[in-house]
């Protein structure tokens, strides 16, 4: 499933190609039924809070959660033939934005749209963004701090990649309970989830090891331990096991287990 940063880049994309114009909107497969209501419309703004991506036209504001298998395709217009499951189509004179896949496609009410970003949790690219509240229901359970952090009711954008890297980056075992995360450990996850979120946003990938000056890292050498057997730092075994409904990569000579 896409993480934060990807929906964020997608949200300055679309505005980068779309915004400011009058749009053909259509839903090729015809499960997106309020796109005739989009037609000729102008596209007003684009905006993104963790893993929703929200479409501002004149008349109306789409709500995007691509989930795991949705993808946005772009081309030159007039684009490809309309083929398979495409939700929604948005042509310019320019670029087609083509979506196909996403868990939801809708047209969403002020009210419904506030109540959503009301359920989510602090997101990290957010420059307005408070942790606060996100400290303090962390103090309060004793869930591990690998599945907290992928509540999206906590922090809005952090996925499985993510939660492995930071926590590998700050040494913390996956299985420690959330509350006994120290107020500075917390002020070190958050800084660090804000760093890597904006460094994927602008290498449009997740890149969690240090830059090498000359070369673009190999898609093998941008993590520590996702999805990895060795670990990079110490080159002992990563642990891989299920931790909240996914699959969770730790070094446990790199991230031991606190004694309680």
């Amino acid at each position: 499933m896409p993480e934060g940063h990807t929906i964020h880049r997608l949200a300055q994309d679309l505005s980068r190609d779309l915004l400011g114009q009058s749009l053909s909107v259509s839903s090729p497969q015809g499960r997106f039924e309020d796109a005739s209501r989009l037609q000729g419309t102008r596209l007003i703004k684009t905006g993104a809070v963790g893993k929703h991506l929200f479409l501002h036209f004149e008349t109306a504001v789409v709500h995007i959660h691509l989930g795991l298998f949705g993808r946005f395709r772009r081309s030159k217009a007039p684009g490809p033939e309309a083929r398979g499951a495409l939700r929604l189509r948005l042509v310019s004179d320019a670029y087609v934005w083509d979506l196909s896949g996403p868990t939801c496609c809708e047209v969403i009410a002020e009210d419904a749209r506030n109540e959503l970003l009301a359920r989510l949790g602090a997101d990290p690219l957010a420059d307005a963004a408070n942790p606060k509240p996100a400290w303090e229901r962390i103090q309060k359970t004793a869930r591990p701090i690998g599945a907290v952090l992928l509540d999206q009711r906590i922090f809005a954008g952090l996925g499985n990649v993510y939660r492995a890297e930071i926590l590998f980056m700050l040494g913390i075992h996956p299985e420690m309970p959330a509350k006994n995360l120290a107020k500075r450990e917390f002020n070190a996850l958050w800084k660090l989830a804000r760093e890597l979120l904006a460094r994927g946003v602008k290498e449009k990938r997740i890149v969690t090891r240090p830059a090498v000056k000359g070369r673009r890292l190999r898609r093998e050498e941008a993590l520590h331990v996702y999805a990895r057997r060795t670990c990079e730092k110490c080159e002992g075994t990563v642990r891989r096991w299920t931790l909240g409904a996914r699959a969770i990569y730790a070094c446990e000579t790199c991230q031991p287990q606190r004694q309680a």
